[in-house]
């Protein structure tokens, strides 16, 4: 499996995707969409906004956050395999 995230050193949500990955020793590569030039673009293209964190899986556009809601534990535990992924790694 071949995942892709696509953030910003400011994001919130973004950090918290990341060590909801780490937690679960899921390797990625990060495109940052502030230093990696077309990335913002391509974010754009394929999502219709510049929303982050993005992932994409073999391909496939995976948004893991709801605004409002935060990182989506629970589906993305249920997407990658992973259990007990129900809850925050750190608190907001």
């Amino acid at each position: 499996m071949h995942v892709l995230v696509y953030s910003a050193t400011w994001c919130r949500d973004c950090r918290e995707a990341k060590r909801f990955l780490d937690k679960h020793q899921i390797s990625y590569s990060e495109i940052d969409i502030e230093s990696t030039p077309g990335a913002a673009e391509e974010l754009i293209r394929h999502v219709g906004k510049r929303a982050i964190p993005q992932f994409v899986i073999d391909g496939k556009w995976v948004q893991p956050y709801r605004p409002g809601r935060g990182f989506l534990y629970e589906e993305m535990g249920e997407l990658f395999g992973v259990g007990g992924a129900t809850t925050s790694l750190h608190p907001r």
